[in-house]
């Protein structure tokens, strides 16, 4: 029944966006941790268990991304499907990760602008590689094998779902769980973000009109099909990359020119000087 678990997750994600900015990091910084621990714990116990198999996976892996026959199977078409789900997992490039990092109370915001540069090297380059590891390494990929329907109809979190169950049979369950927490610390970081840009647009007093609105497309999107979703997901990904990149563009200036300084006072000590002045190790 969609339509009841939607019910469900619109009131657990109503009652959390409700509560403000606070509420929100307290949820989510309980959640995330966990779940980012179990997954790689359970990543890493397949790869050991296969690990006979990861050099060869890794060699497939960048020899049939550069092979010719990938090219001719549409080189082009799986760079731009490739770049969508980077920018759907990592946010990068889109500028919704300032509006959250915007919040820190720090005196250099370069030093707050590099904690955000760990952000997608962890999701995309550490997570996301383990997962194609676990994926290729247990042979769930193979186009004639026993996963063949869910490689056809390119259902990625059923494939993952099949990788860690050759593995560890029981964990299927434990990764739908952890997915429905993803998806839901998700959901109530996104919130903020338009939250922000909603009231920076419309005012602060109508911000619940906005939580509201937010909440009700929850329940839309729960009797609503997953290609469907992804298609909408790009598509509004793109509206936002577009002038974003272009701000970027028109600000690398002053963006350079604020961390040329900020590393000249690091070289100089002048960090460390000011550490010491204010009788902490750690100077904002």
């Amino acid at each position: 029944y969609p339509i009841v678990f939607g019910l469900i997750m619109a009131g657990i994600v109503g009652f959390v966006i409700i509560g403000g900015i606070k509420r929100i990091a307290r949820t989510a910084e309980k959640i995330v941790p966990l779940m980012v621990f179990i997954y790689l714990l359970a990543s890493l116990w397949i790869l050991a268990v296969n690990a006979s198999a990861v050099p060869g996976a890794i060699s497939l892996i960048f020899h049939e991304a550069f092979a010719p026959t990938a090219a001719a199977g549409g080189l082009i078409g799986v760079l731009v499907q490739g770049f969508k789900r980077a920018a759907f997992s990592s946010e990068a490039g889109i500028g919704s990760a300032a509006i959250v990092h915007s919040t820190a109370a720090v005196k250099y915001p370069v030093r707050q602008g590099m904690v955000a540069l760990y952000e997608p090297f962890i999701d995309t380059i550490v997570i996301c590689s383990m997962t194609a590891l676990v994926i290729v390494t247990t042979g769930v990929y193979a186009v004639d094998g026993e996963f063949a329907n869910l490689v056809a109809s390119k259902q990625g979190a059923a494939l993952t779902s099949a990788a860690f169950g050759t593995v560890i049979s029981w964990f299927p369950i434990i990764l739908s769980f952890s997915i429905v927490l993803f998806a839901f610390s998700t959901m109530i970081s996104w919130s903020y973000y338009g939250e922000r840009s909603w009231t920076y647009l419309f005012g602060e007093k109508y911000t619940l009109v906005y939580k509201l609105m937010f909440v009700s497309f929850t329940v839309i999107a729960s009797v609503t099909s997953a290609s469907a979703l992804l298609d909408f997901s790009d598509l509004l990904i793109l509206s936002m990359a577009l002038p974003n990149l272009i701000g970027l563009y028109m600000l690398q200036g002053e963006v350079n020119s604020n961390l040329k300084e900020y590393l000249a006072k690091w070289k100089s000590g002048e960090l460390d000087r000011e550490c010491i002045e204010k009788g902490v190790c750690d100077p904002k």
